[in-house]
C-alpha cells in the first residue's frame, strides 16, 4: 500500500507529491472508478488512478456532463439547449460537440465564457441573467431565440435548486430532457457544511431527495440520478438528476437510489 500523493507521483501522473495533493485536493483523482480527496488515502500497487481534466475542455465540469448525458443516453444531436450557469463553458463546449444546433449559455456572472467557446457561431451567451427569475419570454428577449429549449442541463452554485426549479420546468416543453447537477453544500443549512463540505450521508440523502421532490411539485417526473464523476469544491459529493416535464415517476421510487448513492443507510 502506498500514499496516493505518493502512488501519483511515482506513476507520473504528477510533478510531484505536492502537484499530486492539489489534483487530489480539487477532486481530480479517483481511484478504481471513486472520487477520493484525502492525499494520505492508501492504495494497492494494482489500483487504478485515473485523473479528470487533463484534456481540452475548457473546464472540468465538462465531465460531470459527459457522465450524465452518456448514463442516461440522453441524445444531444440537433437539439436546442440551455446551458444554466455556464461560467467557463464546459457544459456548453460539450453540447456543441455531441451536435446541440445552439446553445443558449447564461450566467449571473459577467466575464467568465472562454473566449473560445463565445466565438463559437452556435453558442448564445448572456452575462447577468439570473435563472431564479426566468420566464420563456425574458430567455426570448435576453437570447432573441423565440423556440424553447428541448435540452435544458445546469451547474449552478451558490443557490438551492429549490428555488430554480419551478422556472426550469416554465420554460420546457413536454419534449425537453432536464439534467441538473444537485450539489448538497448549497441545499443544506450553513449548520450542516464544515469548511465548506457536507460530511453527514443522511444530509446529502435529504438534501438530494428534497430537490427532486421540488422538481415534481414543479411538474417534472424523476427518470434517473447517477453520482458526479468528479467531486465539487472542498471534496463535496455531487449528484446528476435526469428530469422531464410530464415524464418520469414520482421520486418516491427512487428514495431507495438516492440513500444508497448519498450514503444515508
Amino acid at each position: 500500500m502506498t500514499r496516493l500523493d505518493a502512488a501519483l507521483a511515482a506513476r507520473g501522473l504528477a510533478r510531484s507529491r505536492s502537484h499530486a495533493a492539489t489534483l487530489i485536493s480539487e477532486g481530480l483523482v479517483s481511484v478504481d472508478g471513486r472520487p477520493v480527496v484525502k492525499a494520505s488515502t492508501a492504495v494497492d500497487d494494482a489500483a487504478e488512478i485515473t485523473i479528470a481534466g487533463a484534456d481540452h475542455y475548457v473546464g472540468r465540469a465538462a465531465h460531470k456532463l459527459i457522465a450524465g448525458l452518456d448514463g442516461f443516453a440522453i441524445p444531444v444531436q440537433g437539439r436546442l439547449a440551455l446551458d444554466m450557469g455556464a461560467s467557463t463553458g464546459g457544459f456548453t463546449q460539450v453540447l456543441r460537440e455531441r451536435g446541440a444546433r445552439r446553445v443558449l449559455a447564461v450566467d449571473v456572472g459577467h466575464g467568465q465564457l472562454a473566449p473560445t467557446i463565445a466565438a463559437d457561431p452556435g453558442v448564445v451567451p448572456v452575462e447577468g441573467y439570473n435563472v431564479r427569475h426566468m420566464t420563456r419570454e425574458n430567455l426570448t428577449a435576453a437570447t432573441g431565440e423565440a423556440e424553447a429549449p428541448d435540452l435544458i442541463v445546469g451547474d449552478l452554485s451558490f443557490i438551492s435548486l429549490e428555488l430554480v426549479l419551478p422556472a426550469v420546468a416554465a420554460v420546457g416543453t413536454a419534449e425537453s430532457d432536464i439534467l441538473l447537477l444537485v450539489k448538497p453544500q448549497f441545499e443544506v443549512g450553513r449548520t450542516a457544511v464544515r469548511g465548506g463540505l457536507v460530511t453527514d450521508p443522511a444530509t446529502r440523502a435529504d438534501a438530494v431527495a428534497r430537490t427532486v421532490w421540488s422538481a415534481w411539485d414543479a411538474g417534472l417526473g424523476m427518470l434517473g440520478i447517477l453520482p458526479s464523476p468528479i467531486l465539487g469544491t472542498h471534496g463535496n459529493a455531487e449528484y446528476l438528476v435526469h428530469l422531464a416535464p410530464g415524464r418520469g415517476s414520482n421520486p418516491t421510487e427512487w428514495l431507495d437510489s438516492i440513500n444508497r448513492l448519498a450514503g444515508g443507510r
